[in-house]
Order: structure tokens, then sequence, then C-alpha cells
């Protein structure tokens, strides 16, 4: 019965998660870039457990803030008391000389109800800053995991922008084989033919067969990888059951203009991780403050109203109002390790931050770079696309002539398909090095 219950559960998961992937891509929809971001912001689970992490420190701050609150409770018990024994008391009388005395005992036999009921009240006065320090302390871990929420967000953009430029670059490496494969077919029939009319040898029909076969297994392995494309995208905007979808294959080139100290500046201004880490360093900061208050004593005051009696029907009332000082004279020195573990917490952040700081630097060297030179590199990759469909004009036409052979065509041919597929390359990476150089910075 149970497993019948689980597997119920199971499926039902598996069509309710199917029907949520539905209504966010419709089948045959064609997304671009925006689009893509837009759904893996909704349906990401790291998002959504950093989304979490900033509810559950934000009810941390307002649990912090308790503590400048009344603390009123209400209380009630009874209680069946049957004394151990009795108590005696005895008392002697006589005049001098004497020897008598009477004895005489009081004292209550049996058992008895015991009813109280009552409300109290504490309310802190004064804590010598525990309490603020506290809230401040909290305040900055949720300024911390607001900057972590960000960060997560902006890892999720990068990683759909490198996942749909992937998708984009494998359906072009795909129409490039699909080309590779039409022209190694027109090449092997125009060798068939004149191989027929006996112009040409029938190595020269082998070779184009050879050269087809090739072509379709250079064509089968890119439209593999266009799928597994396909299925990194689906994972990365958090849908990994989407329907069929078609993207906007389209990827410009345009010259990202920003200069490396510009690009440094604004990664120390935006970066999200760095603005966590630094919250992070003052929490640490003021966590040293509130070890330090365990010197200092504590001021409450205290007030209570009760009823109390052995009989419901007649209870009697009483009430009290009182303040109380605590003053810590010794913790085995509790607060002293307390205050040496806080500094030693803020020495390991402010390395950390040191750290990051020295990363972000690299980070951005090195998405600046490789921008810059996949910029260079996307005129010479598509000067290469035309020299190479010029040599294959060429070797088609002297081979067409009878003065070529079939190696220069497969060559040209191979050359084309090398060339193409460089400059898709090299559109490529621009578009992800730009993605990162902007993740680098801290900007969307």
């Amino acid at each position: 019965m149970r497993q019948t219950i689980v597997l119920a559960i199971f499926f039902l998961c598996i069509f309710s998660t199917h029907t949520m992937a539905q209504e966010m891509i419709k089948k045959g929809e064609t997304l671009n870039l925006e689009s893509c971001i837009e759904i893996a912001l909704k349906r990401q689970p790291s998002i959504a457990a950093a989304a979490g992490s900033v509810e559950v420190n934000a009810s941390l701050v307002e649990q912090a803030k308790s503590s400048y609150y009344p603390q009123i409770n209400w209380s009630s018990s009874y209680n069946r008391v049957s004394p151990a024994s009795n108590r005696n008391f005895f008392t002697t009388s006589g005049s001098t000389g004497s020897s008598g005395g009477v004895i005489s005992s009081s004292g209550r036999s049996g058992s008895f109800d015991e009813y109280s009921t009552g409300f109290g009240l504490n309310q802190l006065i004064y804590d010598f800053g525990k309490t603020p320090s506290e809230v401040k302390i909290q305040k900055l871990t949720l300024d911390s995991s607001h900057s972590d929420l960000v960060n997560t967000t902006d890892q999720t953009i990068l990683t759909v922008k490198q996942a749909y430029y992937g998708v984009v670059q494998a359906k072009y490496n795909v129409l490039v084989a699909q080309d590779t494969v039409k022209q190694t077919s027109q090449h092997l029939e125009q060798a068939k033919g004149f191989y027929e009319v006996g112009t040409h040898p029938k190595f020269d029909v082998i070779k184009a067969e050879v050269d087809l076969s090739n072509a379709q297994l250079n064509l089968i392995r890119n439209q593999n990888a266009f799928k597994i494309s396909i299925v990194n995208l689906n994972n990365a905007m958090g849908i990994p059951d989407a329907p069929e979808y078609s993207i906007d294959e389209n990827m410009p080139f345009a010259r990202y203009e920003v200069t490396l100290e510009e690009a440094l500046t604004k990664a120390y201004e935006n970066r999200p991780d760095l603005k966590s880490v630094v919250s992070k360093r003052q929490a640490a900061e003021r966590s040293i403050e509130l070890a330090r208050t365990g010197y200092y004593p504590v001021l409450t005051g205290s007030a209570s109203y009760s009823w109390s009696g052995e009989k419901l029907s007649s209870l009697e009332h009483g009430w009290d109002v009182g303040a109380a000082l605590t003053f810590p004279l010794f913790s085995g020195f509790l607060t002293k390790y307390q205050v040496e573990e806080a500094k030693a917490n803020l020495n390991i952040l402010k390395a950390n931050e040191e750290s990051l700081r020295q990363t972000i630097f690299q980070d951005v060297q090195q998405a600046y770079l490789t921008l810059r030179a996949a910029e260079e590199a996307i005129p010479t990759a598509k000067l290469g696309v035309e020299q190479s469909q010029e040599n294959l004009d060429i070797a088609n036409g002297r081979y067409k002539a009878g003065v070529g052979n079939p190696i220069e065509v497969t060559d040209a041919e191979v050359g084309l398909a090398n060339s193409r597929t460089s400059y898709i390359q090299a559109l490529y990476a621009d578009k992800v090095a730009q993605a990162a150089l902007e993740k680098a910075m801290g900007l969307r």
C-alpha cells in the first residue's frame, strides 16, 4: 500500500512538473535570449533556495528585535498535596520545681488541593548594547544574503547565456555539416558522370564516396551535439523536460566598448559576492562588540498578578512589581574566549575579502583579454571563410575543366567547412566572453 502511494505521488510530481514546463514554453515556440533568461529566473531551484535564505535572515532580524518588547506569559497549575508528616510544636508550663507540662501540637493533616493561575510580565530595560548589536548583526547578515541572491541570479544568467549561445553554435555547425554533405554529394555525382564518359578514373568516384561518408558521419556528430546543447539549455532554464522549441539563431557581432580600468572599477562597485563578504566582515566587527557585552550587567523589570488557593471558588489574588540587576562576576573566562573567537573570525573574513578582491581582479583581466582576443579573431575568421570559398570555387572549376584532381576538391571542401566552423566558434567565443566580462563586472 505504501509503495502504491509513493508511486502515485512520484507520477503526480512528474505530471505537475511537465505541465508547468508546457505552461512556460509552448511547443514550437521560438525563444530569444531574453525569454530564456526570464524563464530561468522563475524556475531555477538555486535562485529559489537563495531567496529562501533571504526570508530566513529577515525572520532572524525580527527575532533579534523581540528583546525590545515585553515578554508576557500566562500560567496555570493544579497540585494534589499530601504532606509527608505533620509538624508538631512542644511547649511546657508550670511553677518552679514542678515536674509537669502540657504538650500541644498544631499543623495540617491529610491531603489537599492547590490551584494557581496568573500573568507575568518581563521587560528588558538596559543591556549595555547587547540587543542593538544582535539586531545590527542580523541586518548585516540579511544584507549578505541579499547579495548572495543577486550573485546566484547573475551566475544563472551567465549559465543561460553560455548554454543559449552553445545552442546557436551547435545549430550553425549542423548547417555547415549539411552544406558539406550537399557539396560532397554533388561532387560524387559529378565524378560518376565523368567516369561514365571516360574522362576520369574510377578512383575519383571512390574518393568522392569516401568523402561523402565522412561528411555524413560529421553531420551525425554535429546533430548529436546540437541535441546535447538543447539539454544543457533546458537545465540552465530549470525546465529539463521542456517541449520542443526553436531559438533565435541570430548572433550579431558588435564590439564591446569598455576599458580595463573601467571594468575593474565597475567590478569593485557592483560585484554582489564582494558586497556579501563585506557585509559578513561588518557583522563580524559587531560580533566583537556583542561578545564584550558579556562583561556588563543586565537590568530587567518584572510584574505579575496571580490567583491561588485550595478551592477554585475562593482563590486569593496578589501581585508584585520589581526590577533586577544581574551582574556577571565570573563565568569561567567564557566572555574572554568569546571575544577572542569573534576577533579570529573577523581576521578570517578580512583575509577572505582580500582574497576575493584579488580573484575579482583576475576574473576581470581574463574576461577582458579573452573578449578582446575574440573580437580580433572575428574579422580574420570571416576573411578565412571568404578565401576558402574562393579556393573551393577554383578547385571545382579546375576539376570540371579536367586539369584538377579530386584531392584538390576534397581539401578545398574540408578547408571551407573548417573555416566556417572557426568563424562560428569566433562568434560564440565573443558572445560568451562578453557575458563573462559582464558577470565579472557585476552587470546584468
